[in-house]
């Protein structure tokens, strides 16, 4: 599957209509966004019921700055709507193949029921 690219407009529909998202916070200067992208292209072809997206950072300043990108490349990884990584720089390749073996491992309904509870005891 290839790559989605996300703006302003579509973000929160991609986020909240598929279970996984890897998104790539990017720009075409950036040397260290380059290399990673074949890495990032390659997850997506050995992963396709994961959504991966690229948000250029500088045409979608709004978002990268809604996100506090400070640093790119930025990787987001997103399941059932909630961040479960993120990270400045450029990842190997294992790397990324690890987080996503690690978010497919979690319980969601445990990590919803953690996010509840700490939101609970917040509201006291």
């Amino acid at each position: 599957m290839a790559t989605v690219e996300l703006t302003r407009e579509n973000f929160e529909e991609i986020v909240t209509t598929n279970d996984m998202v890897v998104v790539d916070f990017w720009a075409s200067w950036c040397g260290p966004c380059k290399s990673f992208s074949p890495d990032f292209e390659a997850a997506s072809e050995k992963h396709p019921d994961i959504v991966f997206a690229k948000v250029n950072a500088d045409d979608q300043q709004e978002l990268a700055s809604a996100f506090n990108i400070r640093s790119i490349p930025f990787v987001m990884f997103f399941r059932e709507k909630v961040v479960l990584f993120a990270q400045a720089g450029a990842l190997p390749a294992e790397a990324l193949e690890g987080i996503i073996g690690q978010a497919r491992a979690l319980d969601m309904a445990k990590v919803h029921q953690e996010i509840a509870e700490q939101q609970a005891q917040q509201q006291q």
